[in-house]
């Protein structure tokens, strides 16, 4: 479903996500996943459902929260752009591959060992370093996730072990030779000595080891080779160094979530026990309760990030992907895996994309997607924006998406855009700007500044009350205010290249009044007006 500013896109996915539990709830038994791009829309859409009279079987996910019920990882906070956007390709799925291999012979946990000695048969037997590594590559052939493949070492281990002892040449009997065999294994394998050794040369990684492995610049060059440009590398290897540090434990962006959940994919974990037995009852009868998954499971609680039910589901029946113009190549990879057997709904508007290659994106939805049909349907009709502030707004549609049509407002109130140029003191004008849209309006007032100020502007604003908030740019997606104060529209296009887009969305979030306040930056003219928004 593709439409513009305040054509009810996101009204339309709850209100599905409503109908399908109403009209077939025993085929969405398996939950339905509502996937937003950031907290504050996931609480927006939380106000809404159970008004809908759905709430348990739902859970709503901001996309730095989608990898918590596998990772115990949730994320607020946000690269900059230049960083997002090699977190985000679709390149990085080979790096982290390389990364999840590589971090083998790290030494993560302990010092990687480059002998191999044991006792079989009264005699010392040992692998060197040349022999290991060659066990090593040939357990790497195999294609299961990396941690998954311990099992495998450990075999491949014992054969190289029986096979240097010259333990098979002593046996012509083949049932001798198996019972030999068997008896080596279950020495060699029950020795402190070996089994310290496999901890150590095979151990179990998890997804923030293999990031923090990342940091350092000279070893993800090696994994980034003919992937990413040299330059891209250490700009990678130095934000997650910023963030995380060597060991992997710091403070995760919301574009570090999707990389750990790749991780997690490549390197396996496993098999988690079941926390409930099936009933017998339900066995016998194959019948399920018809209730909600809330009303099933009372431990099925709220946290930051969205509702969280305690059966942590991974996979779902359906999943709805909701401002999906803005997921990267990297989100969608990891909101599909959520929905391998899922119907879907997306809705999205490209000219709201703040994503710097859609095509890439696209590419990573339609692997998501796989091979269902599909159906396709536009909104046009602008419900949100008065006439006068749509028409201001669709200056910058037209630079940033030249030849797209916008929606079409449907209400005027007679009250056009103000335009003021900040003083000296850029804190000083946004507040003041700030207190008069909240004396013109009753109900919210958003202040949307480029990303780099969003904590600024939170100071700025500081003890003016509930009823204003402060945004960056990327924020503001799918909410709307009654008022919005837009701060140096020039500092939020040049963001990114995708920074046109950026801007128009924070032109759309306005109700009822919209003012512009400009920096020099701006290049305003006599009536205050930027250069970005003159006809």
């Amino acid at each position: 479903v593709e439409g513009g500013p305040g054509t009810g896109k996101t009204a339309v996915a709850l209100h599905r996500a409503a109908y399908l539990l109403y009209q077939d709830r025993r085929r969405y038994a398996g939950g339905i996943l509502i996937v937003s791009p950031t907290p504050l829309l996931v609480s927006y859409t939380e106000g809404v459902l159970p008004s809908l009279g759905e709430e348990g079987q739902v859970a709503i996910r901001a996309l730095g929260a989608l990898a918590e019920e596998t990772a115990g990882a949730v994320a607020t906070t946000y690269d900059e752009q230049r960083v997002a956007r090699i977190k985000g390709s679709a390149r990085m799925v080979k790096v982290l591959r390389k990364a999840a291999r590589g971090a083998l012979d790290v030494g993560l946990r302990a010092p990687v060992p480059d002998r191999l000695r044991v006792v079989a048969f009264g005699n010392r037997v040992e692998l060197d370093a040349a022999e290991l590594d060659a066990v090593r590559q040939q357990v790497l052939g195999g294609t299961a996730p990396v941690n998954l493949m311990r099992p495998r070492a450990r075999r491949l281990l014992l054969d190289a072990l029986w096979e240097k002892a010259g333990a098979r040449r002593r046996y012509d009997d083949p049932e001798l030779a198996a019972e030999a065999r068997a008896g080596f294994d279950e020495d060699v394998a029950t020795e402190e000595e070996f089994l310290a050794f496999l901890d150590a040369w095979w151990p179990e990684l998890t997804p923030r080891q293999v990031l923090g492995a990342m940091t350092d610049e000279s070893r993800l060059a090696r994994w980034s080779r003919r992937v990413l440009r040299p330059q891209e590398a250490r700009t990678l290897a130095r934000a997650l160094a910023a963030r995380l540090g060597p060991a992997g434990e710091g403070e995760l962006s919301v574009h570090d979530i999707a990389l750990l959940d790749e991780l997690r994919s490549l390197l396996g974990a496993p098999a988690r026990p079941r926390k409930r037995e099936a009933d017998p009852l339900d066995q016998l009868t194959g019948l399920e309760e018809l209730t909600t998954a809330a009303d099933r499971d009372p431990g099925a609680r709220r946290e930051a990030g969205g509702w969280r039910a305690a059966s942590e589901r991974t996979e779902y029946a359906h999943v709805i992907v909701d401002e999906a113009q803005d997921l990267s190549p990297m989100q969608w990879r990891m909101v599909g895996r959520r929905g391998r057997h899922a119907t879907w709904t997306i809705v999205g508007d490209p000219a709201q994309s703040s994503w710097t290659d859609p095509d890439e994106a696209e590419a990573a939805r339609d692997e998501a997607l796989g091979k269902r049909p599909r159906r396709r349907f536009e909104l046009t009709v602008n419900y949100r924006n008065p006439a006068e502030l749509a028409r201001l707004a669709d200056r910058v549609l037209a630079l940033a998406m030249p030849g797209v049509t916008p929606p079409r407002a449907v209400r005027s109130t007679g009250v056009r855009p103000g335009f003021t140029v900040a003083g000296d003191d850029l804190g000083a004008s946004v507040r003041a700007a700030a207190s008069r849209l909240l004396d013109e309006v009753e109900g919210t007032v958003g202040v949307v500044v480029a990303m780099a100020r969003r904590e600024e502007a939170r100071e700025w604003l500081a003890g003016l009350g509930e009823r204003v908030v402060a945004l960056g740019s990327l924020e503001a997606k799918g909410l709307e205010y009654d008022a919005t104060l837009v701060v140096s529209p020039a500092q939020i296009a040049d963001e990114s290249p995708a920074g046109l887009r950026t801007l128009y969305v924070a032109l759309t979030r306005a109700t009822q009044r919209l003012e512009v306040l400009g920096t020099a930056a701006d290049l305003p003219d006599e009536e205050g007006v930027p250069d970005l928004l003159r006809p």
